[in-house]
């Protein structure tokens, strides 16, 4: 009451709510840690940013790896429904230079160690294996500050706020739980990708389609090329890569579709039509996107009651196709370890990060170096002669 009798409006405030594990970013390393804690009847909630998970599709294509991707699928419980998402041929790889020639052409024989598999279709199985109400969508976060007694509060767009015992990052690129723990931000790679799709390739796009091959495409010269996926829904996904300065994407005008296509293959003149084609004839938008990584080896000091899984701890570029695949091994072992330490979350905490750090450095360093190759002097060659040291260049 005000002093003349009369009822003020008070703010109204949105009540805190307790977890005892929250796992901020529903991706596929959150979700795989959230699935693991289930299978050994741990209870966690993930906060998720996106409405709903129809909101928005998930990408392409991902080669998911024996000994990280699937294991960690094993330990989820979920590797035979995974079995039957992969796509028959996905596995195909074809090389090719800029004037069109195949170098390397491997057909997938179905006995390959990385099958393919659409990210949407993965992420619906780790979805539906957990309990109704595991994941709240609409959570945006953005910020997060350590409390008292090893806990933290994280704050959401939506004016909401948590407070939990256990907060696992996975949260992606620009993690707002990662400056808990380290002060690193992600830095331009100098590379930057414009991504177009052609839509039912076999029919609309005959001529890309025969281009592309049924799995993986590489066409790479003079600093740049064409990467592109048969994907499971009959389109190819291309990823045009350019060695470019950081601001190369801001002169370009992409909500003129046709003039960016134009500007974009100005750095392609030369090559041959049917590679121009997987840009120049591609339906829907161009959409840019830059390539950026944390530091190779970026770790950090443990810290109570806080870490980190999948890009948010170890950000890298995707020539070497190991980010969503050591996301989710990161979530089964750190589900495992959790488990494994019952009642004990900083041995759980430090045992996970002992071994987390040497492996995500090992692929950050992995993916570096492909960059380089990849996008160095006679790429073509090299690459050539690393899928020959590996009994790839037979065909």
């Amino acid at each position: 009451m005000t002093d003349n009798g009369s009822t003020k409006p008070t703010q109204t405030t949105k009540p805190t709510r307790h977890h005892p594990i929250a796992i901020i970013g529903g991706g596929l390393g959150g979700l795989t840690l959230a699935r693991v804690l289930h299978v050994h009847g741990i209870e966690a909630t993930v906060f998720d940013l996106e409405a709903s998970p129809e909101v928005r599709t998930q990408g392409g294509m991902l080669d998911i790896h024996e000994n990280s991707g699937q294991a960690a699928l094993r330990a989820a419980g979920l590797y035979d429904e995974f079995r039957k998402l992969i796509h028959p041929g996905g596995q195909a790889m074809r090389l090719v230079d800029p004037q069109g020639s195949v170098r390397l052409a491997q057909e997938d024989d179905g006995n390959g160690d990385r099958p393919e598999v659409d990210r949407g279709q993965l992420r619906d199985l780790l979805l539906d294996s957990l309990p109704a109400g595991t994941v709240r969508w609409g959570k945006r976060a953005t910020g997060a500050r350590e409390l008292d007694h090893g806990r933290h509060e994280v704050t959401f767009a939506d004016g909401t706020a948590i407070t939990t015992d256990l907060l696992v990052g996975a949260d992606g690129a620009w993690s707002r739980i990662r400056p808990l723990v380290s002060d690193a931000l992600p830095a331009y790679t100098g590379i930057s990708f414009v991504e177009t799709d052609l839509l039912e390739a076999a029919s609309r796009h005959p001529a890309a389609a025969a281009v592309v091959g049924d799995g993986f495409f590489i066409c790479l010269g003079d600093h740049k090329g064409f990467l592109a996926h048969n994907e499971s829904d009959g389109s190819i996904h291309v990823y045009t890569a350019v060695k470019a300065a950081e601001g190369w994407l801001d002169t370009i005008d992409f909500t003129d579709t046709e003039t960016a296509k134009k500007q974009v293959l100005a750095h392609f003149d030369g090559w041959h039509e049917d590679l121009r084609a997987l840009v120049a004839d591609a339906d829907g938008p161009a959409v840019p996107r830059r390539i950026h990584a944390l530091p190779v080896g970026h770790r950090w000091d443990h810290r109570v009651g806080v870490t980190l899984l999948g890009d948010a701890a170890h950000l890298m570029s995707p020539f070497a196709g190991e980010g969503a695949n050591l996301a989710m091994f990161d979530g089964a072992q750190l589900g495992r370890a959790i488990a494994d330490h019952s009642g004990d979350k900083e041995s759980a905490l430090t045992a996970y990060e002992q071994e987390l750090f040497p492996r995500s450095e090992a692929s950050a360093a992995d993916s570096a170096a492909s960059l380089e190759l990849m996008f160095g002097d006679n790429a073509l060659q090299g690459l050539y002669d690393q899928f020959a040291s590996h009994g790839h260049a037979d065909n």
